[in-house]
């Protein structure tokens, strides 16, 4: 009898679903009653995927195409024998980048090379039109955004520019990065001696030695105060 009384407790309990079982059940009724509306959906999760998939395919194929370009077009400028026959066969080259492929990252860079580029063949115009695309791309990154300032600011003492070449070079002084601050006031220092402002040309002079010990600039700058 205590037999048959645990056989007929165990049955019910065996009957009983447990709440793993019924919520089992429950997804596939939900499933079973909205399978159009999951198969839609499933679909449209896969075309996405599909189509992320796609998108990066393209930036990547994109980003090594641009980078083939500029690398044969350095190593092409690097085997002529002058910089201004140079500049003559890679010019298309560095514009078909900049037309194809201005979005990468290789054809950003490509304007930083191209402007250098540019600069060495006297080509100062296009330098300093490059230079100031660069910028516009790289004004969030504080080190780049100094050295294309201070390219900027030699490429316009080079057009005899020397306002505008005292507008980069204070901006770099003045910034907040010490990378090639040493550089911008000795240049400015330079410009003010030209100008025969001599006590401020002196006092940049000063801030070299004072606060750029290691600075290349320190011994003209020791020679120009004494």
């Amino acid at each position: 009898m205590s037999e048959q009384k645990v056989s007929n407790e165990r049955k019910r309990e065996l009957e009983k679903i447990d709440p793993f079982q019924e919520s089992l059940f429950k997804a596939m009724n939900y499933a079973k009653e909205y399978k159009k509306q999951l198969i839609i959906i499933a679909g449209a999760f896969v075309l996405v995927a599909v189509v992320f998939a796609s998108v990066m395919y393209s930036f990547q194929k994109a980003e090594n195409s641009a980078a083939m370009l500029v690398s044969q077009a350095l190593s092409k400028y690097n085997k002529a024998d002058d910089p201004k026959k140079g500049y003559i066969e890679i010019e298309n080259d560095f514009k078909t980048v900049f037309t194809d492929f201005s979005n990468t990252a290789a054809g950003k860079q490509a304007l930083v090379q191209f402007a250098k580029i540019c600069y060495e063949a006297s080509k100062f115009d296009q330098s300093f039109k490059y230079y100031t695309k660069a910028l516009e791309v790289f004004k969030n990154e504080a080190l780049m955004e100094n050295f294309l300032l201070s390219s900027l600011g030699h490429v316009c003492l080079a057009r005899n520019d020397l306002d505008e070449a005292i507008k980069y070079f204070t901006q770099i002084e003045q910034g907040k990065t010490d990378l090639l601050k040493d550089e911008a006031k000795f240049t400015l220092a330079m410009l003010n001696e030209a100008a025969d402002n001599v006590i401020e040309s002196k006092k940049m002079y000063q801030q070299i030695v004072t606060e750029y010990a290691n600075s290349m600039y320190v011994s003209i700058a020791q020679s120009k105060i004494n």
